[in-house]
């Protein structure tokens, strides 16, 4: 028996390869038992605590610590075998980078539970939705920002050239940003209506022929409900170059109303009609004060009349212009009053 585990394979004896296998399989033993510990214990007494956050710490160090046990068995595993410098050197490498991933990935899940814990309910219970729409861009960028830190780390002290890595990193990025050239637009689209806030959700607003109110934010594009019901999404970059008319922030809406009476109309008549438009304006308190009546201009076979007046915002246009349209039509009728057909309305925007 004795002859048998001294047999050399790979520099090593039978005994030394079972060794280092032993102790491999006492690092997983002990990671499970750690794990149990955890689970059993730590985690009740934390609980029994007021604050949360000893029990996020406890589940978010529970993985990384077992996989650090497993590390350092390995780790030690080899260093009770005869290795060439080589694949000494390698396996030295594969360790350092392990670790340096393992204290990334033990920092990215204290800070992503400690995000969802305490910053995601602040951001749900606040007014703004801005900070609904950044929250998960930033989040995402520092989770990257910490792993891209530990992938330089790691290889570069595992003794790779990390210049010419990235040299070599920034000729594909460029390759890749031409090739994504539409999403990086839509991207600083995005920021630009989160950050110079044009419009927020539920603004209604007109751009590139789309009248409708806004549903939904986000990093790519925008969804808007038109006034016929349809959802349309418009790509981010459009608000970089395109005119967005608000229409939720108008201090009223200016309508101008044209009528034309005969030109045989006396002077009497024309003084009546102006009397009608100016006192049937006045008389909805849906209206702006600001009422203007009277001559526009003389026409070959009409004499124009005009009245202006401003609707107060958020009320119903449509039906606010429609009633004083009738009452208007219904008093030039009882005033025997003549006018030549057909009449407009010009809507205009303030």
């Amino acid at each position: 028996m004795h002859d048998f585990f001294s047999k050399t394979f790979y520099s090593n004896t039978i005994g030394d390869w079972l060794t280092a296998m032993l102790v491999v399989g006492a690092g997983i033993i002990l990671g499970k038992i750690m794990y149990w510990i955890i689970g059993k214990y730590i985690k009740i007494l934390a609980k029994k605590t007021k604050s949360r956050l000893d029990d996020i710490l406890v589940d978010m160090f529970e993985e990384p610590i077992i996989l650090s046990i497993f590390i350092f068995s390995f780790w030690y595993a080899l260093s009770t075998l005869s290795l060439s410098t080589k694949v000494d050197a390698f396996f030295d490498h594969v360790i350092y980078i392990l670790i340096v991933f393992d204290v990334a990935w033990l920092i990215v899940r204290i800070f992503d539970s400690l995000v969802e814990e305490y910053v995601v309910p602040l951001v749900k219970t606040s007014e703004s939705n801005l900070d609904d729409q950044v929250l998960p861009i930033i989040r995402k960028t520092i989770k990257v920002t910490i792993w891209s830190i530990a992938v330089v780390v790691g290889l570069n002290n595992a003794g790779y050239d990390i210049g010419a890595l990235i040299a070599g990193l920034g000729i594909g990025g460029l390759a890749l940003a031409m090739a994504a050239k539409d999403s990086v637009e839509n991207l600083f689209g995005g920021l630009t209506v989160f950050f110079d806030k044009p419009f927020i959700v539920n603004d209604r607003i007109v751009i590139d022929g789309f009248d409708g109110v806004v549903e939904e934010i986000g990093v790519r594009s925008t969804r808007l409900r038109t006034l016929a019901g349809r959802l349309v999404t418009i790509p981010n970059s459009h608000f970089t170059r395109m005119s967005i008319e608000n229409i939720s922030l108008e201090p009223s809406r200016k309508v101008v109303l044209e009528i034309a009476l005969t030109n045989d109309s006396t002077t009497s008549e024309i003084e009546k009609a102006i009397d009608i438009l100016t006192n049937t304006a006045k008389s909805y308190s849906e209206l702006e004060e600001k009422i203007s009546a009277g001559i526009s201009s003389f026409g070959q076979f009409s004499i124009d009349l005009q009245l202006v007046y401003y609707i107060k915002i958020g009320l119903d246009f449509v039906n606010v212009s429609a009633r004083i349209n009738f009452d208007i039509f219904k008093a030039f009728k009882e005033a025997h009053l003549r006018f030549v057909l057909p009449t407009g309305t010009l809507v205009e925007q303030k």
